[in-house]
């Protein structure tokens, strides 16, 4: 099972390259759309390069009440939890 840090580094990796976001924002607590600046394109963006970096697809329900880099860790774990036991 893909562990919290490994998680973590994905979404900081991914905020860096992809999104071009200073690594100095990047924080547990940056909030996406305020802080990071990610619209509704990026999340989806960002949530498929999720899936494709580790099996877990997220839905968008899964993403709607995720503000915080730290959620969407949560998120994610939640769901590599679900499918462990499914």
């Amino acid at each position: 099972m893909i562990t919290e840090q490994e998680i973590r580094k994905l979404l900081y990796d991914a905020l860096e390259n992809l999104f071009e976001i200073d690594p100095a924002k990047i924080t547990g607590q940056a909030n996406l759309y305020e802080d990071l600046e990610i619209d509704s394109i990026d999340a989806i963006d960002l949530l498929d390069h999720i899936k494709r970096q580790t099996g877990h697809k997220l839905q968008a329900e899964d993403f709607r009440s995720v503000r915080t880099i730290d959620d969407v860790v949560a998120a994610v774990m939640k769901k590599a939890q679900e499918n462990e036991e499914a």
